[in-house]
């Protein structure tokens, strides 16, 4: 409970408008230049992609650009901590992933606080959930199939991921948990070499974001026997969701979202959340990042504040009960 009231303090503190800064911005012609959104990842990404689909949306209708500014490094701590030193001045945003809330689990001495020092903008997106992809060798064909497999042989199966912490290592220890399995994880330096190695079989299984997956599973070069999500997917229609296949409540999606350094002006906030769900909500652009294995959100700032400090507790829970010691 003291914990949790701390997280409380932390948020009222960091989504409300500075007593003095913020007071004294003139919203109405706010902005007057360009708004940089940092992306603390290399480019080519969903946040690059969701970043330059709501720039061409909104950057007319405000009369600037949003323009990417790529700070890769340590794991995504570096752009952001560029972003939670920068002023609260309206014209730097972070535009990040969930990795946000698994970083304070994994990284010790990060150099910025992932609640006090940012002003939550908007959740604007979420994948459509990570798959759970084995190898055609692999004698099963469904989630059930798999679970029994799995339990008779525990540690024998080895999934990959993109290294130890990496969404796709919290994806499979959390079916884990659901399922009552113990998997063997192998981590590699990044999601590509994982999934290459599933496709030759020198690993049986990933749990990989639909999006990667989707292609392989279409050749059949990989099996795709559920997806972590509430719903199917329709581009893999026949897949069922993990709920369907029997791990009840089991879902987990990888998110995307916006935030400014903390004191930024509540107008503000105001102004860009609601030019992005202005553009979330065109026809056109729902299509182009759905076709990309992206669920349109624009939640409101609260709303997104408090699925931070919900996700930031179950993160630092799972990676306790699996035994991941922050590096």
């Amino acid at each position: 409970m003291k914990r949790a009231a701390g997280f409380t303090s932390a948020l009222l503190v960091a989504i409300a408008p500075a007593a003095g800064y913020g007071q004294q911005q003139a919203a109405k012609d706010y902005p007057s230049r360009p708004i940089r959104l940092i992306v603390p990842y290399a480019p080519g990404g969903p946040m690059d992609f969701i970043g330059h689909v709501l720039g061409q949306k909104i950057g007319p209708v405000i009369g600037q650009n949003l323009f990417i500014d790529n700070r890769t490094g340590a794991g995504g701590a570096i752009g952001t901590g560029v972003v939670a030193k920068a002023a609260p001045d309206g014209y730097t945003m972070l535009l990040s992933s969930s990795s946000h809330t698994t970083l304070p689990s994994l990284v010790k001495n990060l150099p910025y606080d992932a609640v006090r020092d940012f002003t939550p903008v908007t959740l604007a997106a979420k994948s459509v959930g990570h798959m759970l992809a084995v190898h055609p060798s692999l004698p099963v064909r469904s989630v059930k199939e798999f679970v029994a497999l799995a339990k008779a042989q525990p540690g024998k199966l080895n999934y990959g991921s993109g290294g130890v912490g990496n969404t796709m290592q919290l994806a499979a220890e959390s079916f884990s948990l659901a399922a009552g399995t113990k998997l063997t994880h192998v981590p590699y330096k990044g999601v590509g070499q994982a999934i290459v190695d599933l496709l030759a079989g020198r690993i049986e299984l990933c749990f990989v974001s639909a999006k990667s997956g989707l292609e392989h599973a279409r050749s059949g070069r990989l099996r795709a026997l559920a997806i972590a999500a509430p719903s199917r997917w329709s581009e893999l229609a026949d897949v069922p969701t993990m709920d369907e296949a029997g791990i009840k409540g089991y879902t987990y999606a990888a998110w995307y979202g916006m935030w400014f350094p903390a004191g930024a002006p509540a107008e503000y906030v105001t102004r860009i959340r609601g030019e992005v769900a202005k553009a979330l909500d065109d026809p056109a652009t729902r299509r182009t990042l759905t076709e990309q294995g992206l669920i349109p959100v624009a939640s409101t700032p609260p709303e997104f504040a408090k699925a931070i400090l919900d996700e930031l507790e179950a993160n630092r829970r799972l990676v306790a009960r699996i035994g991941l010691a922050p590096q």
